[in-house]
């Protein structure tokens, strides 16, 4: 797939999905409890999802517990509002009015991790931008996260290894991107979790993408072939003085954790392993018109219209100009 994720598209879906699960349950119970979550839908994440989203209402529940009387960061204090969480999440019961929103936002967590690990992760992190991001909150986002967790994992153990309680948001994205490579990362088979959802609601995975805009007919000229990456690298204008200050010594040490998942998705189809090898390829290369006969030679279906493609171009230019 070479097109982006349908935000509405999810989310019509999870509404479509959770809509069906709960008018099921719920024609046969008042409330739903915490172990009738943990097996509700047939894709556990799901499941989990939810119990999750739960457990951040809590945690938002008990930050707002402050007073000019009594001390709340006691650790006698502490430990009592954590056995509380104990006791009180054993006695989970949810009305379906208030239930709906929490399946539909695990449904939709569910289906972008499952079609597009690399934005889930890419959001994960994202959520703390430039700021600080704790190890306690990272270990509660990616505790219930069972599909295409390894990556989120190793983070961890990363953190972990180096002692660390917080890291900024641009270093956690410079760490994970170090994982990718090292676990060489594939996502899982959409497939069989597909099937799954589509036992509740069918699911048909390409209406999940934006729909391509089709470009103006341009007049044909001449019925002469032409290099298809090569047209587009000769575009580029010729490099001045000035320009050396944006030359990129390699493309692999250059490139951000964003610009590296949005190339594997739509450039190589997903499977950074081939990302991975162009890129180490090019930066072996000596000139540009080497990475041209390269590009050419391996990848000239690529869109040239796509956004991503005139991007990748426009960094391999400057890798050589």
């Amino acid at each position: 797939m070479d097109e982006k994720i349908s935000l509405k598209a999810v989310d019509e879906y999870s509404a479509a999905f959770s809509s069906k699960v709960a008018e099921s349950f719920f024609s046969k119970k008042q409330k739903i409890s915490g172990s009738e979550i943990l097996n509700l839908c047939a894709t556990r994440q799901i499941n989990l999802f939810v119990i999750r989203e739960l457990l951040k209402a809590w945690r938002l529940e008990t930050a707002k517990y402050k007073s000019p009387y009594f001390d709340y960061e006691a650790t006698e204090v502490k430990e009592a509002l954590t056995n509380f969480q104990n006791v009180l999440s054993n006695h989970i019961s949810i009305a379906q009015d208030h239930f709906l929103p929490l399946l539909k936002k695990g449904v939709s967590l569910t289906v972008y991790l499952i079609v597009d690990p690399y934005d889930f992760y890419s959001d994960t992190l994202d959520k703390y931008g430039n700021g600080t991001l704790r190890l306690a909150d990272l270990k509660n986002e990616v505790k219930y996260t069972k599909i295409n967790q390894r990556p989120l994992e190793k983070l961890i153990e990363k953190l972990e290894n180096k002692n660390l309680q917080t890291i900024g948001g641009n270093e956690a994205f410079a760490l994970l991107d170090q994982i990718l490579e090292e676990v060489n990362f594939t996502p899982e088979d959409v497939d069989p979790y597909v099937a799954q959802l589509s036992e509740v609601v069918p699911l048909q995975i390409e209406k999940l993408y934006e729909k391509k805009q089709q470009p103006k007919e341009k007049p044909k000229a001449t019925n002469t072939p032409r290099p298809i990456i090569n047209e587009q690298l000769q575009k580029e204008p010729v490099a001045t003085i000035g320009d050396d200050f944006q030359k990129i010594p390699y493309l692999k040490n250059r490139l951000t954790i964003n610009q590296k998942f949005m190339f594997t998705k739509i450039l190589f189809n997903g499977d950074f392993d081939l990302f991975n090898n162009a890129i180490s390829h090019i930066d072996t290369l000596n000139s540009l018109d080497e990475a041209t006969s390269y590009l050419d030679a391996h990848y000239s279906n690529w869109d040239r219209e796509s956004e991503e493609y005139e991007e990748f171009i426009e960094l391999v230019t400057n890798r050589f100009s």
